[in-house]
């Protein structure tokens, strides 16, 4: 048999199709300095941001002294004051002959919402006429004395926190301090409520001037509800913001102010009008320096009444003198 004859035809011979081909090799996308993919961070907690706000209000809040006001800084700071107390504010402040002779705690209510011009007026009059031989020490919220400059500020003046512990050791100090003890909710009360006193039913202060042994004396005023008007409260927005939680305000006032007309104002943000500002400084009203009484709760009650009573009278009094808006 010839080779020939084994030979397979052409047409016979053995074709590979493409299902006995090998399947071509993956390319391999090589990444220079890839980055492992982040997952989003997980939702911040109402409650930890309110610890988180709460941790930066203490921190900024620790630096504060009872030595008074800084008399270099009063000083040159002055000429500013006596042209806003004289001609842009127009204070009358009355009734200097009731503060008794030993440190004092000094109730009042205050308008505004954060620029309280009838409190500021208080403490730029109080020392215009004592110049650091009575010192008087105002006190604010925390946030306020948190906020870059302007808690630098407070200092300078001689502000402290409203707080039992720096409270307690200016009176320790034999110094005066002012309180004013329904904060956010009496300086941001709409317009409609500006003759209203307002001081929360917050009893604390009845019981710091038991611990502390001194008298309190009531302070009328009428005149900063017209340096800004609080439209609404809106404190369902309050509430729905957990403002209470976050900033430890129940309100976030809509105001009318100048420059910006009506805004929500979550910050200080407007420049005070020149409304006219009368204040009187009430008979002092003497509270038992016995330490029990701070727990007994009728006599604080008691006591709180009489101050929210005789504050309420001073300042319809003093409402009864005003001839408008801005002549007060």
């Amino acid at each position: 048999m010839s080779n020939s004859a084994l030979k397979m035809p052409e047409t016979l011979q053995y074709q590979p199709t493409v299902a006995h081909l090998p399947a071509p090799a993956k390319k391999i996308r090589i990444v220079k300095n890839a980055e492992t993919p982040k997952t989003a961070p997980p939702p911040v907690s109402s409650t930890k941001l309110a610890n988180t706000i709460t941790d930066i209000f203490s921190r900024r809040t620790e630096n504060w002294s009872v030595a008074g006001q800084n008399a270099d800084f009063m000083k040159k700071q002055s000429v500013l004051w006596d042209f806003l107390l004289d001609h842009y504010f127009r204070l009358e402040m009355t009734g200097w002959e009731h503060l008794p002779d030993q440190a004092s705690m000094l109730i009042g209510v205050h308008s505004g919402t954060w620029l309280t011009m009838d409190a500021w007026t208080l403490c730029a009059q109080w020392w215009r006429r004592y110049e650091g031989s009575r010192v008087l020490h105002g006190t604010a919220h925390d946030a306020l004395m948190a906020m870059p400059g302007l808690g630098g500020y407070f200092r300078n003046v001689g502000v402290i926190p409203a707080k039992r512990k720096s409270v307690g050791a200016a009176f320790a100090a034999g110094h005066d301090v002012v309180i004013w003890p329904g904060g956010e909710v009496d300086a941001m009360r709409s317009w409609s409520k500006r003759y209203d006193v307002v001081l929360g039913g917050r009893t604390g202060f009845i019981r710091q001037a038991i611990r502390s042994g001194v008298p309190i004396v009531p302070v009328a005023t009428v005149g900063g509800h017209d340096t800004v008007f609080v439209i609404s409260e809106c404190r369902k927005l309050a509430k729905l913001l957990r403002l209470k939680k976050l900033l430890r305000s129940e309100i976030a006032p809509l105001v009318l102010g100048f420059p910006f007309g009506i805004t929500l104002e979550a910050f200080p943000m407007h420049i005070p009008y020149p409304a006219k500002i009368r204040t009187e400084i009430l008979p002092a009203i003497e509270i038992d320096s016995d330490p029990d009484r701070a727990n007994d709760t009728a006599y604080v009650n008691q006591k709180y009444n009489e101050v929210e009573t005789a504050i309420q009278k001073g300042v319809l009094r003093l409402a009864k003198q005003r001839k408008g808006f801005f002549f007060g």
